[in-house]
């Protein structure tokens, strides 16, 4: 590839993910494609049509003309709205139909990257005609279909790759939103600390420090006496995050120390994905 340096440990979570999508569903039977996914409102056909939508995009490719039903209730904002058309579209076609529209459209991605010579920078097109870096759209994109792969494990019964490169970027992606979590949507107080730790397949320890201006930041250094300390296991941890559970279901594998409200505040808050 001719890729810039930054943008390719996207490119090689996407492959990863992608790669393993088209395992998962090549050998499905007809029925497996309606498996219901931990994904609100969307089966195993729905996510690998979100996924090959995803793809046509990056693409350049036109969006479908197409109207949603009005009875599909897990669609509540314009991002979902947007979001569902390329799912919608395909929600007919059949296990041949999907198999092999998913790996022409990897074929063409490839090809896209192996001549991808753009600047990190450039500008391109994002969701709801909103225009993003080259840089975090491949970003996003590659969180995105890593997190859509656990999906489908899930529903499939077939765990694994919980410390691929997607997951890796997947950290990258939620470490980032944490600072809103904690200060702006759980207004944890000012001059504070709240610490996650995480164990697992992937590891961390983070710190969420406050300032006297209400403004979070993350930092590797512990805190000496932090406000609320979270420690939960990395699977637990994705799984708020992209919303695909409440705290209240995995209670048993979050343990909460210090200011009581603020942790219970900031696992409300803990979802982030729209």
């Amino acid at each position: 590839m001719s890729l810039h340096p930054t943008l390719q440990p996207y490119a090689d979570a996407w492959t990863h993910s992608i790669e393993a999508i088209s395992e998962l569903v090549t050998s499905l039977e007809e029925a497996d494609w309606n498996r219901r996914t931990p994904c609100p409102g969307w089966s195993v056909r729905d996510v690998v049509s979100h996924v090959i939508g995803l793809d046509c995009e990056m693409l350049g490719d036109p969006r479908p003309i197409h109207t949603l039903p009005r009875d599909l209730f897990h669609v509540t904002n314009d991002h979902q709205r947007y979001m569902e058309m390329q799912v919608d579209v395909r929600r007919h076609h059949t296990a041949p139909e999907m198999t092999a529209e998913l790996e022409y459209t990897v074929i063409r991605r490839n090809r896209q990257l192996r001549g991808e010579t753009r600047d990190p920078g450039t500008k391109v097109r994002g969701s709801l005609g909103a225009e993003l870096p080259l840089e975090e759209s491949m970003r996003r994109h590659a969180f995105d279909v890593w997190v859509h792969e656990q999906d489908l494990r899930a529903a499939l019964g077939r765990p694994g790759n919980l410390d691929s490169p997607g997951a890796h970027v997947a950290r990258e992606v939620l470490l980032g939103e944490l600072p809103r979590v904690v200060a702006d949507l759980s207004k944890a107080p000012r001059s504070s600390a709240v610490v996650f730790d995480v164990h697992g397949p992937v590891e961390f320890l983070r710190t969420v420090r406050v300032d006297i201006q209400g403004r979070g930041t993350v930092e590797t250094a512990p805190a000496l006496g932090p406000a609320a300390t979270l420690t939960l296991d990395w699977e637990t941890y994705v799984r708020m995050a992209c919303g695909r559970v409440t705290p209240e279901a995995v209670a048993d594998r979050v343990k909460t120390e210090g200011d009581p409200e603020l942790a219970a505040a900031i696992l409300r808050n803990f979802a982030v994905t729209p």
